[in-house]
């Protein structure tokens, strides 16, 4: 990412648009001149992107995806529509920056559901199957997923185990679902980059990154794949299925 922030910067554009942190990371590094418009960081304070949420300062600006305390509702939303489950699995790379504190959120609302909740790092496709398999050995089980480029890009691998291993899951991005996941809670993606390119177009016309404050996202949805919960023999409760913006069938 380094090499080819570098190589981007070099291009000398008008302004550059990152997705995720240590995308943004990088470009910050390349640059503190060309503004730089980021989507989809859970914490950008946090990770040294910028000094303030209100006031970023500098070439930085842009558009969070989810706080910690998202990993709640996640728990939440997966029990109503698997309410058997009693164990879960957490599943992202342990060098994402928002790991430790998806780690302190989830701890604080596990026992108010109540689930006993493993963290488990992956890395890549070997320690996803053997987190996922080690993990399902045991009755009751359920994963939450949490966004992250490694569970992004193995996806497909986690749907079918989650699927194989009888396992019911929630994710954070639609595409999941789409892909046969069980069920998602999260930000419209889409929604997210058509606001980014608002700010794309006010720093085009004079603005500085740096005064216009980071945003948060204002769009969420939840969708269900109809014949993965059919799959695992689970029942769709109407009202669950009233509060779903989509279901694919």
């Amino acid at each position: 990412m380094r090499e080819l922030a570098t190589e981007l910067v070099g291009l000398s554009p008008d302004v550059i648009l990152g997705s995720g942190a240590p995308v943004t990371a990088a470009l910050r590094n390349a640059t503190a001149a060309i503004p730089i418009v980021f989507v989809q960081a859970s914490d950008p304070v946090g990770a040294r992107l910028v000094p303030s949420l209100g006031r970023p300062g500098g070439n930085v600006t842009g558009f969070t995806n989810f706080e910690y305390g998202m990993v709640g509702k996640w728990l939440e939303t997966l029990k109503a529509l698997a309410p058997a489950t009693t164990r879960v699995l957490l599943l992202q790379n342990p060098a994402n920056f928002g790991w430790p504190g998806y780690a302190k959120a989830v701890s604080a609302v596990a026992p108010t559901m109540p689930v006993e909740v493993t963290l488990t790092g992956v890395r890549d496709a070997s320690e996803i199957n053997d987190a996922m398999t080690a993990f399902a050995s045991k009755p009751n089980g359920g994963v939450v997923v949490l966004p992250d480029t490694t569970t992004s890009v193995h996806r497909k691998q986690i749907v079918d185990l989650a699927q194989r291993l009888g396992l019911p899951a929630i994710y954070p991005f639609r595409f999941f679902v789409a892909d046969g996941g069980l069920l998602s809670y999260g930000i419209d993606v889409l929604d997210v980059f058509r606001r980014a390119s608002s700010y794309v177009d006010r720093i085009l016309r004079g603005e500085r990154a740096g005064d216009l404050p980071i945003q948060a996202p204002s769009k969420f949805e939840l969708v269900i794949n109809r014949g993965t919960a059919k799959a695992l023999e689970l029942t769709i409760t109407p009202s669950l299925l009233a509060l779903a913006d989509e279901v694919i069938e």
